[in-house]
């Protein structure tokens, strides 16, 4: 039985479990720099409809979509060293904390994957058409007119994802990562008063994401303000290279 609740420990609680947030971070940032990596790599296979790429990429982005992020954690947790180890690769005295980035990073990429295929498949195809007659190489067609205006429409799914993968972070205490949350259980086990630590861990968390969402609809608004329509109705990517043929 946990003891009689007592509020004020929770302000006592916040700083202490602060001083873990910087491990959070590290999953956060490491996870999701290497996710956005990995699902450029599944997107463009599938965009480009590359033949058994295509579909491997599809198979994986299907079982990390549809599985639990604990169940994930679980099997790169302990499959991971057994898949090495024929290798000749001993991972059974790493730190978890690589555990939990690659498993993180393994859940995004696919998240981030739909995400890019969706964004680049919204941009008109008349576009890319029109800048091959202005003499564009695909590669120009697609960093000119296709990225900045698939940017436009990714950009408030990344941040849900990025919002998401935070919130997923509080697993990681599940296989030994001494987090905000590893360390809530600690206290939890040296005080019994499991409310106020838990009470602690969602003002910190909910202040997180609010700061979060704020700096993320800063950065959306400031994309679309370069995505206005101009007086002819197209993006400014297009209109910028019409105007330069018309000169």
């Amino acid at each position: 039985m946990g003891k009689s609740f007592d509020l004020s420990l929770v302000l006592d609680f916040v700083p202490e479990l602060l001083r873990y947030l910087h491990i959070t971070l590290i999953v956060l940032g490491g996870s999701i720099v290497l996710g956005l990596v990995g699902g450029l790599l599944l997107a463009v296979p599938r965009l480009y409809r590359v033949p058994v790429l295509s579909q491997l990429a599809t198979l994986y982005v299907s079982f990390m979509r549809g599985t639990p992020i604990l169940i994930k954690l679980f099997l790169v947790y302990y499959g991971l060293p057994e898949l090495l180890k024929p290798l000749g690769i001993d991972l059974s005295r790493a730190d978890p904390l690589l555990f939990v980035i690659v498993t993180y990073a393994l859940s995004d990429a696919a998240s981030f994957a739909e995400i890019f295929r969706g964004a680049v498949r919204s941009v008109d195809k008349g576009q890319t058409e029109a800048a091959y007659a202005a003499g564009m190489t695909a590669f120009q067609s697609f960093r000119r007119i296709v990225v900045p205006q698939a940017l436009v429409v990714a950009f408030p799914n990344m941040a849900n994802t990025l919002i998401g993968s935070l919130k997923d972070t509080s697993l990681a205490f599940s296989i030994g990562v001494m987090d905000m949350v590893g360390r809530g259980q600690t206290l939890i086990s040296a005080t019994s008063h499991a409310l106020e630590v838990y009470i602690s861990l969602s003002i910190i968390y909910y202040i997180i994401v609010i700061v979060l969402e704020k700096g993320f609809a800063r950065t959306e608004r400031r994309l679309q303000r370069h995505e206005r329509k101009n007086e002819a109705g197209l993006p400014p990517a297009s209109a910028k290279w019409l105007k330069r043929i018309a000169g």
